[in-house]
């Protein structure tokens, strides 16, 4: 269920606060063939299906960290929603971990927790604790402090 909110500073009442997970969605072999076409990052353990069933500890591909973190603004849609705003600003990350390694196949999600909310000169500005998930695993694939930025309407 999507917690919806009118305006971003609403938010601040979760602060502290678990506010979701997204559904579970599939790391395919095309996705990560088509993140490496555009990142220019072809690593043999990103796309060399062959190589890493001889040479990868689970003899599979892995994604690439940065397409994990790509999926973070579509997974986010499914936990969080604010009907009256302006544009959201990436204003970047305070850190950011790369803490498992995600085999073809998998499945991940993104579970998100409010750390900050407060208003801004442009609008609110949003911290958030961000972890991919992967599917029958205790580690997270990632762990991040993701800020951003929500313009008033």
């Amino acid at each position: 269920m999507t917690l919806t909110v009118e305006h971003a500073l609403e938010l601040k009442a979760y602060v502290g606060q678990v506010l979701g997970t997204s559904g579970w969605i599939a790391v395919t072999q095309r996705a990560i063939d088509d993140f490496a076409r555009l990142s220019g990052d072809d690593h043999w353990i990103h796309v060399d299906v062959e190589r890493a069933r001889g040479e990868m500890p689970e003899g599979r591909t892995i994604a690439h960290g940065l397409y994990l973190l790509s999926l973070v603004p579509v997974l986010q849609r499914e936990i969080y929603a604010i009907r009256k705003r302006g544009r959201g600003l990436n204003y970047g990350y305070d850190r950011l971990r790369f803490v498992a390694p995600v085999p073809v196949g998998s499945h991940i999600r993104l579970r998100q927790s409010l750390a900050r909310a407060a208003a801004h000169a442009v609008g609110t500005r949003l911290e958030f604790d961000e972890e991919i998930e992967i599917e029958g695993r205790e580690k997270p694939a990632l762990v991040a402090r993701h800020i951003l930025l929500i313009e008033n309407p």
